[in-house]
């Protein structure tokens, strides 16, 4: 049966990486319908809104949403509701995407980029399940107002609320552990419940739906201590639950233990398994155009869509078996050829040889490169096509929104 793809490339760079990840999917040879619309910057120019009803139509009738990036400094004055980023909340809230999982997976090649030991990286392999659609994010009641009490009574003050219902933690909690049964087995499910009510309330609802998944271990986390050992020992988790203020910021923590966030994918999944696949970084307008970009995160996204939309795991597994074989055969080592003679490189910065390492001698290696290499590119096989690459990929700067 054909499956039905929107695509939607985006702002910056997000054009010149979709397009690489559609390559690989055509090579595939798959029955695929792929159909193109505007969202974005690009959609508010050409439609004057950032999510035309076209766009939406689309996405609503699609099977799953290719998604490369939006955002561009030049529509940052405009009304918040018409500014390019509110078309992935638009979209959000009409798939119902309540599910984001984010995985962080540091690649061999790439140990040495991470600014973290390598031992501590090295073999690392997580998944973040996060909550979209609830927590203090979308709470209410929520404002401005004259504080009636508190430690100074008539000031001005503002409230959010952090509110969750039983089914809304229940249907996330679900697509955690069903992830985690592909996986190794574990989750690890964080809040703070010493604290929160919400978060007892989360606490309690997650050992309840434990019960329905006997072959999966669950451990519980406060935030706080999760996002200690996120740095102190990332590998001992396997798959990590958690809200959505919560997750925002653990996710955002876990994608700098990979050495390079234009590796990261992302997907936002509904209870339908109708999702929306992106790369984790932005839509980088300084450098589009410039073919610098790193598609890698997209190419991963498209396996991510394979996998968790339509369940050709086979597939997927193709993708990323490509990646890491292209990632094998040099494309982060093309670069460290480049480096002027008496340089090394350690955790994505380069060094005099002569002088401690401690002492650094200029910026992120990608702005150190010889004159004019950054503008360069080179291409490499993925499942018998061939996909751009900087010559400077890989990096921590080498794509990089």
């Amino acid at each position: 049966m054909s499956k039905k793809i929107a695509v939607l490339p985006g702002d910056g760079i997000g054009p010149e990486i979709v397009e690489q990840a559609v390559k690989v999917l055509k090579a595939l040879g798959c029955d695929f319908e792929m159909e193109y619309a505007d969202v974005g910057g690009v959609a508010y120019a050409n439609h004057g809104h950032p999510l035309p009803d076209a766009t939406l139509k689309l996405a609503k009738e699609s099977d799953a949403i290719l998604f490369g990036a939006v955002g561009d400094f030049k529509y940052d004055h405009l009304e918040r509701h018409l500014r390019p980023e509110q078309a992935i909340l638009g979209l959000r809230k009409a798939l119902g995407l309540f599910a984001n999982l984010r995985p962080a997976k540091c690649f061999k090649e790439l140990t040495s980029a991470s600014t973290l030991r390598e031992e501590v990286v090295s073999g690392l392999d997580l998944v973040i399940v996060r909550e979209l659609t609830g927590d203090i994010y979308f709470g209410t009641p929520r404002g401005r107002r004259t504080a009636p009490d508190g430690n100074f009574p008539g000031a001005p003050e503002a409230f959010d609320t952090m509110r969750y219902t039983v089914p809304e933690v229940e249907r996330i909690a679900r697509v955690a552990f069903e992830a985690a049964r592909k996986r190794r087995g574990k989750v690890t499910s964080v809040d703070k419940a010493n604290v929160l009510e919400t978060s007892q309330l989360w606490r309690d609802t997650v050992i309840e739906v434990a019960k329905e998944y006997p072959d999966v271990t669950l451990e519980h986390m406060y935030v706080d201590n999760a996002a200690m050992q996120l740095v102190r020992a990332p590998k001992a988790l396997d798959v990590v639950l958690t809200g959505n203020i919560f997750g925002d910021i653990l996710s955002d923590e876990a994608s700098m233990l990979t050495g390079s966030i234009g590796m990261l994918a992302s997907a936002s999944l509904n209870d339908k398994k109708q999702g929306l696949f992106e790369p984790s970084h932005g839509s980088a307008p300084d450098i589009a155009g410039k073919n610098i970009a790193n598609p890698i995160a997209t190419v991963l996204s498209a396996a991510m869509m394979l996998r968790y939309s339509f369940d050709m795991n086979d597939e997927a597994d193709a993708i990323e078996k490509a990646v890491e074989k292209v990632l094998a055969d040099g494309v982060r080592r093309h670069y460290e050829r480049r480096l002027p003679q008496g340089f090394l490189l350690r955790n994505g910065r380069r060094y005099r040889r002569s002088h401690s390492l401690k002492q650094k001698t200029g910026r992120a290696a990608y702005g150190n490169a010889p004159p004019g290499s950054h503008n360069k590119t080179n291409t490499r096989t993925i499942l018998g096509v061939r996909i751009r690459f900087p010559t400077t990929a890989l990096k921590d700067r080498e794509a990089l929104p």
